[in-house]
């Protein structure tokens, strides 16, 4: 019976072959006599015999327009105007039915691609209400890094981030506090909206410490302890911290896990590669005996660099990186002659001539700073 029901065709084929042969057998067996009847009835008229000799072919034919109607005209009919519905942008109703003909593919064809264009236009909207929060997001973090470098007694200092999505993990911040001021350079685990929001936290915090405090160690150590509880265990920002006394024309430096610093000796016409030290922010509780702050003794001329790990990783279309010694012979090779900006413009030639058309995979941050 399952052989039949898969299609319309048999259906209607064996259907029919069943009339045919239950009318054959009323033709053989039934009509003679009935027709012999009308034929001695005086009361019989020439059309009622006739209608008696026909009367099989007129059973068929009605019994064929019922079945085409039934199986397939009334069927398609309730499809089409289920699709006609959907396409004017009316309500539709899914289709039940329990047919496993052509017509009950066709109404399960219907049934699958109006969920799927649900489920897809579910998914745009979500899109775009979630490319909303990300510009929403995204005009958060361009208001909370700096727009404009300050003018800062004894120094000159440019710098830039630019995101690998439309909101990035990596920050950075200029912040005057007293006869202090505070250049940092920020980066957070992974980017994205997760990142940033880690980013945003740090900033904030960052800058309400140097209200407080006088001295980046202890202003990264209540950062840490701060920021510890409030992310993920898996989540971490490794940070780099310079802050400079306008009172003594000295520069002081606090790492927390963060790249290596490069500092440009004018003089020697040398740039001298130095790690941070210290733990990233967020590991561990208590980073106090772990981080210190140092001196890092400038003459007129010499010039600091700070980056993100997305500068020396970035790779070419040979699948190189850019790497360390790339980023230290342009230092070396521009720092002589150049302000800070001009320093990191061409720093940034060199870096997009390099990876060239391939896509940014991480958040890029560059910071150039020259004692005057």
């Amino acid at each position: 019976m399952n052989f039949i029901q898969k299609s319309i065709g048999r259906k209607i084929f064996f259907t029919l072959l069943m009339i045919g042969l239950i009318l054959a057998a009323s033709t053989i067996w039934l009509l003679p006599p009935f027709r012999d009847w009308l034929l001695y009835d005086s009361f019989a008229t020439p059309l009622q015999v006739h209608l008696a000799e026909l009367a099989p072919l007129i059973l068929f034919f009605v019994a064929t327009v019922i079945l085409l109607w039934g199986v397939m005209a009334h069927p398609l009919g309730k499809v089409f105007h289920e699709m006609k519905a959907y396409l004017a942008g009316r309500t539709y109703k899914k289709i039940f039915t329990s047919r496993i003909d052509e017509m009950g593919v066709l109404a399960h064809f219907f049934n699958d691609v109006t969920r799927n264009l649900e489920r897809v236009s579910g998914m745009i909207a979500e899109g775009k209400r979630m490319s909303q929060e990300f510009s929403v997001g995204s005009d958060i973090q361009r208001k909370i890094l700096p727009t404009t470098m300050p003018a800062i007694p004894g120094v000159v200092l440019y710098g830039s981030m630019r995101p690998a999505s439309e909101i990035g993990g990596d920050s950075f911040d200029i912040i005057p506090a007293g006869n202090n001021t505070l250049v940092y350079v920020g980066d957070v685990t992974g980017h994205g909206l997760p990142a940033a929001l880690i980013m945003v936290m740090v900033n904030t915090i960052m800058r309400t410490y140097s209200e407080l405090y006088a001295s980046g160690y202890d202003i990264l150590v209540n950062t840490n302890r701060i920021l510890k509880q409030r992310i993920e265990p898996r989540r971490f920002m490794t940070c780099v911290l310079l802050r400079w006394n306008i009172q003594e024309q000295k520069l002081y430096y606090t790492g927390a896990g963060h790249e290596h610093i490069l500092i440009y000796r004018k003089q020697q016409s040398l740039c001298e590669v130095r790690q941070t030290g210290g733990i990233a922010l967020g590991m561990v509780p208590d980073i106090s005996k772990i981080i210190k702050e140092e001196l890092i003794p400038l003459e007129n001329g010499d010039c600091v660099v700070l980056y993100s790990d997305g500068i020396i990783e970035a790779k070419n279309i040979q699948g190189e990186m850019f790497g360390i010694q790339r980023l230290k012979g342009a230092v070396e090779q521009y720092a002589s002659t150049s302000t800070p900006e001009e320093l990191f413009a061409r720093i940034s030639k060199d870096f997009g001539l390099f990876v060239g058309d391939q896509i940014q995979e991480d958040d890029i941050t560059l910071i150039a700073f020259q004692k005057t």
